[in-house]
């Protein structure tokens, strides 16, 4: 299985604005790799292809209860 490219300017970009900097600093190899299974993942998800599905039924006070 390939690893999606992602960019080292890409990753920094999106590890600073979701704060973890600090992470960035201390562990690259880590954020590099993190951010890459993520990519992977989000590759994996289909959208649906009606926009009005809703991906499981709608949630109803007392219903199964």
């Amino acid at each position: 299985m390939d690893k999606p490219a992602i960019d080292n300017q890409t990753v920094e970009l999106l590890a600073r604005r979701a704060g973890l900097a600090k992470a960035l600093a201390e562990f690259p190899d880590d954020v590099v790799a993190a951010a890459s299974q993520a990519a992977g993942s989000a590759q994996k998800i289909k959208a649906p292809t009606d926009p009005r599905a809703e991906p499981w039924p709608p949630m109803r006070a007392g219903d199964g209860l």
